[in-house]
């Protein structure tokens, strides 16, 4: 395990990087300090790394901005602080590798606003989800009104906001939160079971699916179909693509085949 700061723990298992948020007791809270080394910690990835897996030490994996940082801040202030959470969450989605995050405890906030972030989200039973920053007079500044409104809707967004309403793991899965849902405990084998699936894939389709997919959804449709016969093209002109075909064709590669 490499320390990259007091906040960040980094470790690497083949092509899959770990990252962990380390400030348990805190309920690894958001300071500006967390979010600065998480911008660095993704931006510094090696070359060598082809999925990432996300977590947090501890029972939690994040409970939101630190509310012990709050200060009071002019407007032109508070912007720049909204801006500086957005390039470090835009880092997590739009960087080197695809991103597994593993959600337990308080998923709440900012942590919520992180977990959106993320390609693939593997929630423990014991996860909880909450938005508390409308009966904290704040609105959410880390990218929420964008990404948490496409993963489980303006409508379910909306009453969480306004009610304070707390949605259990399963009520979260339901509405899109997590792709996956497992018991206590056995989230990080999963997510790094994911991540070595991820790793194995083609560089050029991960890259597609990471930064192409996501601004396709936000085209119109004709728009949308050029740029996918675009990358469409970009793709099997790969040769990494070329030699996986290859190996399909000459019955060399695995067929898909599904498992109940």
């Amino acid at each position: 395990m490499q320390q990259t700061s007091d906040l960040i723990t980094l470790a690497f298992d083949g092509a899959v990087a770990r990252i962990a948020i380390n400030r348990p007791a805190k309920r690894n809270a958001l300071s500006d300090e967390l979010i600065g080394a998480l911008q660095q910690t993704f931006e510094r990835l090696p070359d060598t790394v082809r999925a990432v897996v996300l977590t947090g030490e501890g029972e939690h994996f994040c409970a939101g901005l630190d509310l012990a940082e709050m200060r009071e801040r002019s407007t032109t202030e508070a912007v720049h602080h909204s801006r500086m959470w957005h390039a470090a969450f835009e880092r997590v989605q739009f960087g080197r590798a695809p991103v597994i995050v593993v959600l337990r405890g308080a998923v709440v906030g900012g942590g919520l606003e992180l977990a959106a972030a993320a390609h693939i989200r593997v929630a423990e039973h014991s996860a909880f989800y909450a938005l508390p920053e409308g009966q904290r007079g704040l609105f959410v500044g880390g990218g929420g009104s964008v990404r948490i409104s496409r993963m489980i809707g303006v409508p379910a967004m909306t009453d969480v906001m306004l009610t304070g309403r707390v949605l259990d793991a399963h009520e979260g899965h339901r509405l899109g939160v997590s792709q996956y849902l497992v018991e206590p405990g056995q989230g990080l084998e999963k997510a790094m079971e994911l991540a070595r699936k991820v790793a194995a894939n083609a560089p050029m389709t991960n890259y597609a699916v990471m930064h192409v997919l996501p601004r396709i959804a936000d085209q119109s449709i004709q728009d949308g179909m050029m740029t996918e016969s675009l990358m469409a093209a970009v793709a099997v002109s790969d040769p990494d693509t070329r030699g996986r075909l290859l190996a399909f064709l000459d019955h060399k590669a695995n067929k898909v085949r599904f498992q109940a």
